[in-house]
């Protein structure tokens, strides 16, 4: 019998995917009406600058032990407690003018101060903008009070408070909150899943993951053990070696599902 259902945050409860599409299609356009470059050619760099250049910061390594992605790293302000963070919060405004100077270098267009003001308006854009899928707060509503409720996320502490402020209706539903940076490494260790199954009095059989991220979430549960579910929202092909215990292609499906386990 499952008594505790453990969520990931982002592209599974708040469609963060949508929140940087939206936000880097405001940043470009805003470039387009300030220097007449192509607005969609422009997110086609921007989107294949800023992995590139995020490679290269001095704390790429950190940043993926953590769980930290490029368009995070574009909108972050990371004043977190530890070495590996405050590291961060010195090279990523550095790493942001870079990949947006480099993003209009790259369609003819060699504008530091442009660079510099694109990367200081896409943060503005992306706290603008959440997104939340429409089933989230149904789904926590119909769940909440049956079950213990953990939020499990990768990423920065302030970061992910950030977006929970944002959207300040989500955290009321669990019981608590578990961010990968606090914690010291994130999914798909095994450790943070024991972790925060520690602050239930659940079993690993009595609990279940659910997240959309085979390679995190899914792995991670069955490393340590706990019962997954892949929430396939866009039919991403099966992998060839993560098996998730069930798969579902919308958060509604979860209602009953867990009524059969």
């Amino acid at each position: 019998m499952i008594k505790t259902i453990i969520f990931d945050l982002d592209d599974t409860l708040l469609w963060d995917k949508r929140s940087v599409a939206v936000s880097l299609r405001m940043t470009c356009s805003f470039a387009e009406e300030k220097c007449g470059v192509d607005a969609f050619l422009l997110e086609q760099a921007i989107r294949s600058e800023a992995p590139a250049s995020y490679s290269e910061t001095g704390v790429y390594d950190f940043t993926q032990s953590i769980g930290i992605n490029p368009f995070e790293g574009l909108w972050g302000e990371f004043d977190d407690e530890g070495k590996g963070f405050q590291s961060m919060k010195t090279l990523m405004p550095e790493y942001r003018r870079t990949a947006w100077t480099l993003a209009l270098k790259k369609l003819g267009v060699d504008d530091q101060e442009l660079g510099l003001e694109l990367s200081e308006y896409f943060p503005l854009m992306r706290r603008n903008n959440p997104i939340v899928y429409d089933e989230t707060f149904q789904v926590l509503e119909q769940l909440k009070g049956h079950y213990r409720m953990l939020l499990l996320t990768n990423g920065s502490p302030s970061l992910q408070q950030t977006k929970l402020e944002m959207t300040p209706e989500i955290a009321p539903y669990f019981d608590d909150i578990v961010v990968s940076g606090a914690f010291g490494i994130g999914k798909p260790d095994a450790s943070i899943f024991e972790f925060a199954l520690s602050k239930t009095d659940s079993t690993k059989a009595e609990a279940v993951m659910v997240g959309d991220n085979l390679l995190t979430d899914i792995l991670g549960a069955k490393r340590a053990g706990i019962k997954s579910v892949w929430l396939n929202r866009e039919n991403k092909p099966a992998h060839e070696s993560i098996f998730p215990d069930f798969e579902i292609n919308n958060l509604q499906d979860l209602l009953p599902l867990l009524k059969g386990l």
